[in-house]
């Protein structure tokens, strides 16, 4: 008997998951910085999903790298934030979704404010 996913029901936003096979990124000279940063906040998002069990295939929880993964992307955000203009909104509405994920698969969730990356943004 199949167990739903404790995430089942957390709505995934329409950006910010999909895979990143499909994004060439040009030569870094070419590239303005808010989309080498944007790149660089995407591939963390999907790591971190993929931790979660919201990838494709069947769900593997990894907390543990789930946890540094989403803390990195806090971080990232919470220094570039300003930088990202149209897509700061739908990079933030995606680790606010990985972050209550988390709370969800974990066992004995941290207390509120104190989860992956939680102290780094509001």
């Amino acid at each position: 008997m199949s167990r739903p996913h404790p995430t089942d029901g957390i709505p995934l936003p329409a950006h910010g998951f999909a895979k990143l096979d499909a994004f060439p990124l040009p030569a870094s000279s070419d590239v303005p910085a808010g989309d080498v940063i944007t790149h660089a906040a995407t591939a963390l998002l999907n790591a971190a999903a993929d931790k979660l069990g919201l990838g494709d295939g069947e769900p593997h929880l990894e907390l543990s790298e789930a946890r540094q993964l989403i803390e990195s992307l806090a971080g990232l955000l919470a220094a570039s934030k300003d930088y990202l203009g149209a897509e700061a909104k739908p990079l933030l509405d995606g680790i606010k979704t990985l972050q209550a994920a988390f709370r969800e698969a974990s066992s004995y969730p941290d207390e509120p404010g104190q989860g992956p990356g939680e102290q780094l943004l509001p």
